[in-house]
């Protein structure tokens, strides 16, 4: 008689690979927490794939016991986008960049997301490009100071939130590299969303960005620079003494000052509901930046939509039906054909 499998547990993820970031990085936090996770999803490690492009982050399949891609630059989502419509029970996760993913491969991330696939991005964003030694990236802060802007980044810079909102995203949620806990809960999130999740992660780089995100990760100030969203809970946000709210009038978000116990709907703080269809509500929420608006946290916006990989199969479903299956044979020599002699 068999033996009853083993349950599997983090150490099961881990490889014997020597994980190769500066020391600090937030890329090993992130790394923890994704291993420690996916135990719990019930996905064989055969069943799973992590892809990734070109950047520091993109190492990420060498360190996960399970299959991976690291491809090329940008190009993740699009071999993503190949093995999830092929392989439809896989489950896939796409690793990629503020830079990898949303300048070169800008274009195919919004397809991806846009497609609704069942599959999880994770965007690591530490603001700056770590592997090619510091350059500006598309989400660095305005007047960056970087060896490719020495005299300070002019270009305005995208928020991914709006960008993955902008595409359609039906899952949109953003996590903190040193919030383990938070971390988790997300991407048990992501995973058991049924479409496309996206992930922003921010992430420290302590090499070439180092303090990017201090007031967010540290404990005590991240009660005051981030508002925790919670479906069902008030959009409210500091400690006793400096309890606040957020209020938006024609979409124009402002700060309400609360008492310790004054109730936030009386104030006009509205109940965070991350299942609007329309993005508007969920786009405003993005428009929340530092330093004059706490940042949000958490999940903006979880919908449901037909997933591209099932609408895929159908058609193809109902050509069989309609036409038969098909000879590859027949295909190649139907239409137009040239004979080519030497």
């Amino acid at each position: 008689m068999a033996a009853p499998a083993r349950p599997a547990t983090r150490k099961d993820y881990v490889t014997d690979q020597d994980v190769r970031w500066c020391p600090g990085c937030g890329d090993y936090s992130v790394l923890a927490n994704v291993q420690r996770v996916m135990p719990e999803l019930g996905h064989p490690r055969e069943n799973v794939v992590f892809v990734s492009g070109i950047g520091c982050s993109s190492r990420f399949p060498y360190y996960m016991n399970t299959y991976g891609f690291h491809t090329i630059h940008g190009r993740a989502p699009s071999f993503a986008t190949g093995i999830k419509a092929s392989r439809p029970e896989l489950s896939v996760w796409v690793v990629t960049g503020d830079g990898d993913g949303l300048s070169i491969g800008g274009n195919h991330l919004l397809h991806t997301v846009r497609r609704n696939l069942d599959l999880q991005i994770l965007l690591f964003n530490n603001r700056v490009y770590g592997l090619t030694k510091g350059q500006y990236s598309p989400t660095s802060n305005l007047g960056m100071r970087t060896k490719s802007s020495p005299m300070g980044a002019i270009d305005h810079p995208v928020d991914p939130i709006s960008f993955a909102l902008g595409s359609g995203a039906t899952f949109v949620a953003r996590t903190i590299d040193v919030d383990a806990q938070h971390m988790q809960e997300i991407l048990r999130r992501a995973h058991d969303h049924k479409g496309t999740a996206f992930v922003e992660i921010l992430q420290n780089c302590p090499v070439f960005n180092d303090g990017e995100f201090e007031e967010l990760e540290n404990r005590k100030s991240r009660t005051d620079t981030a508002l925790i969203l919670e479906h069902g809970q008030p959009l409210v946000y500091g400690g006793p003494g400096s309890r606040r709210g957020i209020s938006f009038r024609g979409g124009v978000p402002s700060i309400v000052e609360l008492g310790d116990h004054e109730d936030p709907e009386e104030r006009g703080v509205p109940i965070h509901d991350e299942h609007y269809e329309m993005t508007a509500y969920a786009f405003s929420l993005a428009s929340l930046q530092r330093p004059d608006f706490p940042l949000p946290v958490g999940v903006f916006r979880s919908v449901e939509k037909a997933c591209y990989e099932d609408l895929l199969q159908q058609q193809v479903d109902d050509a069989r039906e309609k036409l038969g299956a098909g000879d590859l044979r027949a295909l190649l020599h139907s239409g137009d054909t040239w004979t080519v002699e030497s």
